[in-house]
């Protein structure tokens, strides 16, 4: 069974930009990472093997890290085109 995959476009305090990044880095679920123009901030691709542990992922280790303001998630129903596309 293919994991699940979720874009998380973070809001950061911008004096804390530095920090986020590094935190998120170290995260193991976290596949791709950008800082970004735009509404938000930081935009990340996280992976999990189910919707709770996704749950955990964001609510105790991203929204935990010292400047995080708010998050928005977006599901991956599916990818048609990328390298986490499947045959």
């Amino acid at each position: 069974m293919q994991n699940l995959l979720a874009f998380v476009d973070i809001f950061v305090e911008s004096q804390e930009m530095d920090t986020v990044i590094s935190s998120l880095t170290k995260l193991e679920h976290i596949e791709e990472l950008y800082e970004v123009t735009g509404e938000f901030d930081i935009v990340t691709l996280v992976s999990a093997d189910d919707i709770e542990e996704f749950r955990d992922i964001l609510k105790n280790k991203i929204m935990k890290i010292k400047g995080v303001k708010s998050t928005i998630s977006s599901i991956v129903l599916k990818a048609h085109k990328g390298p986490k596309c499947t045959p």
